[in-house]
Parts: C-alpha cells; structure tokens; sequence
C-alpha cells in the first residue's frame, strides 16, 4: 500500500491564493435538466401551442417534444405547467410585497374586502327605508370586528 505524500506545510498565502482560486470557479453546465425546469423554459411556447389560436392539445405537444427526445406525457406536461404558474405567482407576489404601492397593512385590504362583500350581498333589498336599517346593524358589526 502506498502512503501519501505529504503536501507539506500550508502557508496562508497558499490558503490565500486558494480561496481565491475557488472563488473564481463558476458552475458546471449540468447535461440534463429536471422536468419542472425543462417545462419552466418551454412554457411560453407551449402556452402558445395550447392556446385557443393555436389549438393543439398537450398529448401533442407532448407527440412533438417526444421526437425530440423529450419523453414527457400530455397529463405530465399540464400538470408540470400548472406547478410552474404557481410557483412564479408565489415568486410575483414576495417579490411584489417590497414595492411601495401595497398597503403596509394587509388586514386592512382583506377588511375591505370582506366590507365590500357584505355591502353586495345587502344590495337587492328593495324597500329603500327596510334597506337602510338592515345595512347599520351590518356597518356595525364590521366596525366591532
């Protein structure tokens, strides 16, 4: 069995030189891709595909990819194009949630809501002094919430 050899004594300018070295390294390009991200790339185009203008369906969408090697089932690539849209809305709306135009109190927005729902539900009443006694009780009990 050979022993190794030593590499002998570790300066801290080799250590030095070596973080920057592993520093300056960049990625490996991987040969393939997962599913999720494949789709996430494709999806524009598949959207398009699947679009009422276009027509096609996912089992051909999924017919054309599979001659290129891309073996993906029509159900898979829905299905995977569903979890790309969630997750970017997700991404859209953290990444929405610094700008200054939201509210800084989003209870507030879901009390407006919920106000506005109640006021619409209130709506078909008919006879206008009936109507008006039956929105203060309601106006109240949003107040005390």
């Amino acid at each position: 069995m050979v022993e190794p050899k030593d590499s002998g004594q570790i300066t801290y300018s080799k250590i030095d030189e070596a973080i920057t070295a592993l520093k300056d390294i960049k990625p490996k390009e991987r040969d393939s891709v997962s599913d999720r991200e494949a789709i996430r790339k494709m999806r524009r185009y598949i959207e398009k595909l699947t679009s009422d203008k276009y027509g096609y369906t996912y089992d051909e969408v999924s017919e054309m990819l599979k001659g290129l090697g891309i073996n993906l089932s029509g159900s898979r690539i829905k299905y995977l194009l569903g979890e790309v849209k969630k997750s970017s809305r997700r991404h859209q709306k953290t990444s929405s949630s610094g700008n200054s135009n939201t509210s800084e109190n989003p209870g507030t927005e879901n009390q407006q809501k919920v106000e506005a729902s109640s006021s619409a539900e209130e709506t078909p009443v008919k006879n206008t002094k009936s109507k008006s006694k039956k929105q203060q009780p309601a106006a109240q009990e949003q107040e005390d919430k």
